[in-house]
């Protein structure tokens, strides 16, 4: 054992400190918390002060454990936990659970996993800052009261194993609310027109806009009759020089939105990718609201700059943070050595490293020149001019390494590159054409853009992000899928050599991927959260939950204060609706059957959204699964008159009777008491007989070379599972070990394996 005891958060971080260190430090990894709120009971004395009850989880004794021998046996211990509020309470719980003299304790911190910066720190130690520690338990505490006082009363009101929390609930709403936004959305139609135009003494082609919507076909029509005959020319140039200037290094949901956007990687793909990257000492810490960079990353950019592009693409900058209650002065996410342009590692890592690279370099570059150029059409017979946009690249600076991406780029706005024209010039109309368009609806939030809302709002902080969005979708409040889109019909107009024609085209509106969506248990959640604790769903409200945690982070406001004046008026209106003993459920009468006479209602039932025939009290009344993706609060009579065809007779099979149908799983088909799930690419409305027969088959050549081995004596199975080959004794499932072909396996190999695995889990 050394005299100095370094513990770090994670071992990859562990194996990367200790090749800086050297001689005289051992390195260990208390593999994130150490202690939590107690599982079982609240976890908090309320009657005196919010006092958090802490305890060591299960999986984490041993390491415990270690640490605290380790610790005894060390001169110096060196809590050396990431430097935000989760890493200060780290090491604080550290220093009280291994109960280290704090004459013998040390706490360091680092911003990058660099030789400079670990020696520099262990030069410059500080104490445990206990502002930061309370804010962390602050938030942990909150989360808790939260968490659980709203989830009986979902568990007593709406169904079991359903959750609230203070940020998740707000992020659901935002995603439901922008569902309904979508739903309520009536589309106003008009018709943009543009005109293809040949300048004099060229073959070029330019394209220009009218500066006039029209609202109407017969306005659209009747400008274009009054261009028939028309003599276009140029009546107006107008040049100037703008500057773009580049975006800030990345913070850490600047990058999530980025990575989206660029690589088409999921928020928490992002972090995990993230961590790795600053674990092994090639990015700074990738959990930050910041901003800046420090004097050497400044210079070292420059000095990287000069020497790839030249000293006239250099400009060093500083930026100041913006971000709606920032906290922790870190620097801004960057490559810890800026000269490095590329990594070893594998493809994920190498595309976020590059992108962090860019975005940093790009930040230290000089703004890009372009002339933007503004030209006029006018014709002789009408008042409206139709415009032309371009620009031309003066200097590039630094658009030469990166532009920043957009979540919704729009094709039509972009500038494009003119030939030379000039004042008077005569444009020949080799075409104009009115295109009927629509407003567009809102978007469904992307992983990014909830993000960049929750950060607009102040909602949730760096480290929160990822956690937030994997919870929802865990929960299946909401699910990330595509939207198909929709086809529909639009009309264009088009005057070409004196004719006006009219043509009718098709297009598919709607279409999105990767977009969250509500469904419909969060929905119904949403609506009963919002109508019983509108304080947890309102976003102002949950801001300044926010800001208070920051200023307990500063020394500004008391903890346990704060968690007072929440608790409170929280809890009495958790004591009001448990007394109120009436079921929330959403129930849409849709209309009656045109066959049988009965009502049709759409509801929540016991394991999902359902429509139903039949009253509730008709017992012969008859249910069917919503599709994935429908929502109660959309369905109409014809969607589920189309669901109430099944189940669906398909045919006979070996005397068998084949019918499909929707269950809890999706769509499938059964064939006497087997259950056969529907590939995607097959309709429970549409599979035929040859398809059905297809699939009965193929589940039965699975099914007979499942079987690898049995002792019936002992009740045991060796079976070819979803993921390998495993052990089968009873109901239990038991794991064959790495390496071992299960068809050598016999009883008592099969014995000793689930003996030992019984043993396992006894410990």
């Amino acid at each position: 054992m050394g005299e100095n005891l370094v513990i770090v958060e994670s071992p990859a971080k562990a194996k990367t400190i200790e090749k800086f260190l050297g001689k005289g430090f051992t390195v260990k990894s208390s593999f994130g918390h150490i202690l939590d709120l107690k599982k079982k009971d609240l976890g908090i004395d309320i009657e005196n002060g919010f006092e958090p009850q802490y305890e060591v989880p299960k999986d984490k004794k041993k390491v415990v454990s270690d640490l605290t021998a380790a610790a005894k046996k060390a001169d110096r211990v060196w809590l050396a936990s990431d430097e935000d509020r989760e890493g200060e309470a780290i090491a604080w719980h550290l220093q009280q659970t291994l109960k280290i003299p704090a004459e013998k304790s040390r706490r360091i911190v680092f911003h990058e996993i660099t030789k400079n910066a670990i020696l520099d720190a262990i030069d410059n130690p500080r104490d445990i800052d206990s502002n930061l520690v309370m804010a962390q338990q602050a938030r942990r505490v909150l989360d808790r009261l939260v968490g659980f006082e709203l989830s009986p009363i979902l568990w007593k009101k709406i169904q079991p194993k359903l959750s609230a929390g203070r940020v998740q609930s707000v992020a659901v709403r935002l995603i439901v609310d922008r569902e309904r936004e979508i739903s309520s959305f009536e589309a106003q139609r008009y018709f943009r027109v543009e005109g293809i135009f040949i300048p004099e003494g060229s073959n070029a082609r330019v394209k220009g806009v009218l500066d006039k919507k029209f609202s109407t076909m017969e306005e659209a029509k009747a400008f274009l009759e009054h261009c028939k005959g028309c003599s276009f020319d140029i009546s107006s140039i107008e040049k100037k020089e703008i500057t773009r200037t580049p975006a800030p290094p990345f913070t850490t949901s600047a990058l999530q939105q980025e990575a989206s956007r660029k690589l088409g990687l999921s928020v928490s793909q992002t972090m995990v990718i993230a961590q790795r990257l600053y674990e092994s000492g090639l990015i700074t810490y990738m959990r930050t609201d910041s901003t800046n960079l420090s004097s050497l990353a400044l210079g070292t950019a420059k000095e990287t700059i000069t020497s790839m592009y030249g000293s006239e693409y250099s400009q060093p900058r500083n930026y100041k943070t913006k971000t709606k209650g920032a906290q922790e002065a870190h620097e801004a996410i960057r490559p810890t050595y800026i000269s490095n342009t590329s990594i070893e590692g594998n493809a994920n890592e190498k595309r976020l490293y590059s992108l962090i690279w860019k975005r940093t370099i790009a930040s230290q570059m000089a703004d890009a020149r372009l002339e933007k150029t503004d030209i006029t059409i006018s014709g002789d017979r009408i008042r409206e001019k139709f415009l032309v946009q371009g620009e031309q690249i003066l200097f590039d600076g630094f658009l030469k390494v990166y532009i920043e991406g957009r979540d919704d780029e729009d094709e039509s706005e972009k500038a494009t590159l003119l030939p030379h024209l000039n004042v008077g010039q005569m444009m020949t109309d080799e075409s104009i054409t009115a295109t009927e368009k629509f407003t567009q609806r809102p978007q469904r939030y992307s992983e990014a853009s909830l993000v960049r809302k929750l950060e607009e709002l102040g909602i949730g902080r760096p480290s929160t992000y990822a956690p937030t969005i994997s919870t929802i979708l865990k929960r299946g409040y909401v699910i990330k899928g595509d939207k198909p889109g929709t086809p529909r019909d639009y009309l264009e107009i088009t005057l070409s050599k004196g004719t006006i024609t009219s043509t009718v085209k098709n297009e598919i509106v709607g279409r999105e991927k990767n977009r969250l969506c509500p469904e419909n248990i969060g929905m119904l959640v949403t609506d009963f959260l919002s109508a019983n604790f509108p304080d947890i769903l309102d976003y102002g409200f949950t801001a300044k939950v926010e800001a208070d945690f920051d200023n307990i982070a500063k020394g500004l406001l008391v903890w346990n204060e704060v968690i007072s004046d929440f608790y409170e008026p929280f809890h009495e209106k958790v004591t009001n609706a448990l007394e109120d003993r009436t079921y929330t459920n959403v129930e849409k009468h849709l209309g009656t059957d045109p066959v049988t006479g009965k009502p049709i209602i759409a509801r929540m039932g016991r394991f999902g959204p359902l429509v139903q025939r039949g009253s509730n009290e008709d017992p012969d009344k008859q249910f069917v699964s919503l599709k994935k993706g429908q929502l109660i609060e959309e369905i109409t009579l014809e969607d589920a008159l189309q669901l109430l065809k099944l189940p669906r007779t398909i045919g006979v099979h070996e005397g068998k009777t084949i019918t499909t149908a929707i269950g809890r799983f999706g769509p499938y088909i059964r064939i006497d008491s087997t259950f056969i799930s529907l590939p995607k690419e097959l309709d429970p409305y549409t599979v035929t007989m040859d398809d059905a027969v297809q699939l009965i088959a193929e589940n039965e050549r699975k099914e007979s070379q499942k079987l690898i081995a049995e002792f019936p004596e002992h009740k045991i199975q060796i079976l070819n599972g979803r993921y390998g080959p495993y052990i089968k004794q009873g109901k239990n499932n038991y794991k064959i070990p790495r390496g071992t072909d299960p068809s050598t396996l016999n009883i008592a190999d099969c014995l000793a394996i689930v003996e030992k695995e019984n043993l396992k889990k006894s410990k």
